[in-house]
């Protein structure tokens, strides 16, 4: 985090919001889609432009996970881990895997405790909630992914209350199955698809200054340079918490999947991580480049990616 980050109180508290770990040196971490048909003039049809997004032949998921601790920072408080698990058998299992970034705030030690007993936390519980019984061909104890994110989360807070009083985390997690993606999230960390030159944000920042600009009490521009921009209105190490964002998403073939700290989204713009990955294609390059931008462009908070290639 930036500063030592205070948690605030919801300023409308009555709303709703809706094992592969990368390279050793981390600290240096569907069916594809149809065409649509467009009318001609002549009153034949034809198919629209093909994606020019480079060509990915591999049949499986390809990963990579990257963390730095950034020009300013002499410690890391982010965290990261990556779970990926493959079959190749007559039963044709889809890949599964289990990503997740934290970003711990408190004291300098506080802060990077929180987010590794988060990390871990969530992982651990979410291979035993959904990988493992994936592995059973048991249709009638198929886990419910959604709730077992839901939990798995509120699991990880608890451990950070019980073993880190003092500090705090964001957390977020995302399950693959096949082309299917299941989002957890709490704080300001994100996860993004990016697709035909496109960058999605899937997760939504629990800060102060988002929520004064959802009530429209913020415009576009002043949200960057807010002096409460790196405040939290919920975060892990919360007792009150609640609340967890949960969502789901297919993935679209030849796309990717980005989880990232705030190090890394508050230093390089959505253009340029569409820039990067149309650039590089293997996700060990992907992670390295977008650290190297976000330090040249200042560094000021610890960085960390993971990036996950969806095969066309």
């Amino acid at each position: 985090m930036n500063v030592f980050r205070r948690l605030r109180k919801h300023p409308d508290s009555d709303s709703t919001l809706q094992g592969y770990t990368g390279d050793a040196a981390g600290d240096t971490k569907g069916k594809p889609d149809t065409a649509p048909l467009k009318l001609n003039v002549e009153g034949t049809t034809r198919p629209l432009p093909t994606d020019d997004t480079p060509a990915y032949t591999s049949d499986h998921l390809s990963f990579a996970q990257a963390s730095d601790t950034g020009v300013v920072r002499t410690n890391n408080q982010d965290a990261a881990a990556s779970f990926f698990a493959t079959l190749s058998s007559a039963e044709n299992r889809p890949d599964f895997g289990i990503f997740a970034i934290a970003d711990g705030m408190g004291g300098h030690h506080d802060g990077e405790k929180a987010s590794a007993i988060a990390a871990r936390t969530v992982v651990a519980e979410l291979t035993r909630r959904v990988y493992l019984p994936l592995l059973s061909m048991d249709d009638d104890q198929r886990p419910q992914i959604t709730e077992a994110i839901n939990d798995a989360i509120l699991l990880a807070n608890d451990a950070v209350i019980n073993q880190v009083p003092e500090g705090g985390t964001t957390l977020t997690v995302c399950i693959v199955v096949g082309d299917f993606a299941y989002f957890g999230h709490v704080g300001d960390s994100r996860a993004y698809i990016i697709h035909q030159g496109q960058a999605e944000q899937i997760t939504r920042d629990h800060s102060y200054v988002q929520r004064l600009y959802e009530l429209g009490n913020l415009d576009s521009n002043e949200l960057s340079n807010h002096p409460q921009k790196n405040v939290l209105y919920r975060a892990l190490g919360q007792p009150e918490m609640q609340e967890v964002d949960v969502s789901w998403r297919r993935l679209p073939a030849n796309s990717a999947l980005l989880l990232c700290s705030d190090g890394l989204w508050g230093q390089v713009r959505d253009n340029d991580l569409v820039k990067t990955l149309a650039a590089h294609i293997e996700p060990p390059n992907v992670c390295r480049e977008l650290i190297a931008q976000a330090n040249l462009n200042g560094g000021i908070d610890n960085v960390t990616v993971i990036l996950v290639r969806i095969p066309g």
